[in-house]
């Protein structure tokens, strides 16, 4: 099965063709704010320089986040332009899972993590079996360091640009019970062969993406998120305090 793999969910680019688990080629860059003007002209170059048109493949892959907007925005703009020329059969695969896919066979948990816009960070757990099945442990996530960490337990392998950044918060709020390992620098990045891999067995099991396909985007409510801001109080201790301290200034002058 020969098949175009796209990975832009991050501002590192990844671009393959794959014929199987055969690369027949590869190109990846570094592309922050730029996957709209190197995307097509990087996949136009893989098409040359391995022989091959977009008539001559049999499925689309694509990752689809969660991740930078942009940069999923564009990625799948791009391969549904593909699939309604072609008509080919398109998977969409989640992209941590397809990071997943860079430490296939491995026997320690696996938990890949990316940087998220507000300073807060995407992870997954996930495991293989040993009948080569990739399942999912913990669903995607988004929060602080400090979260992930505390959501750890036995072991795992950490990995990923959101690692990078914050392991010394990740591993201060890791419980002790907790063995973290750092994985290769080879897996740190999301892969596009890894995508089509993973996206190879979905369309081998017919899950082709519909029509009204869009990015996934984890995001915290705004209500969590101001939660968290005020330590933990609820709404309602909040407004007893803005209005004992609204209070105060009138009561201090009728006793004066």
């Amino acid at each position: 099965m020969k098949l175009l793999g796209v990975e832009t969910a991050t501002s590192w680019q990844s671009v393959a063709i794959l014929d199987g688990s055969r690369v027949l080629g590869c190109h990846e860059q570094e592309a922050a704010g730029s996957h709209a003007k190197l995307l097509l002209p990087t996949i136009d170059r893989l098409f040359s320089e391995t022989g091959l048109a977009l008539a001559q493949l049999d499925g689309l892959v694509v990752s689809i986040g969660p991740g930078s907007f942009t940069g999923l925005r564009v990625g799948l703009a791009t391969v549904l332009g593909f699939r309604t020329i072609s008509q080919l059969p398109l998977a969409v695969v989640p992209t941590l899972e397809g990071m997943a896919w860079n430490l296939r066979g491995t026997t320690t948990p696996l938990c890949p993590i990316l940087n998220s816009r507000r300073g807060e960070l995407y992870w997954a757990l996930f495991c293989w079996t040993r009948d080569s099945q990739l399942e999912r442990v913990i669903s995607e996530q988004v929060g602080t360091a400090t979260m992930l960490g505390s959501s750890l337990s036995g072991s795992a392998l950490v990995f990923g640009e959101g690692w990078m950044v914050e392991a010394a918060a990740i591993r201060a709020s890791t419980p002790s019970s907790a063995t973290v390992a750092e994985a290769p620098d080879s897996a740190m990045k999301p892969s596009a062969v890894s995508i089509g891999l993973a996206g190879i067995e979905r369309l081998r099991r017919g899950e082709y993406a519909g029509t009204g396909i869009s990015p996934l985007y984890i995001q915290r409510t705004a209500a969590e998120l101001k939660y968290e801001e005020s330590g933990g109080l609820s709404p309602v201790i909040l407004r007893q305090e803005r209005v004992a301290r609204k209070a105060v200034p009138r009561s201090v002058k009728r006793v004066s």
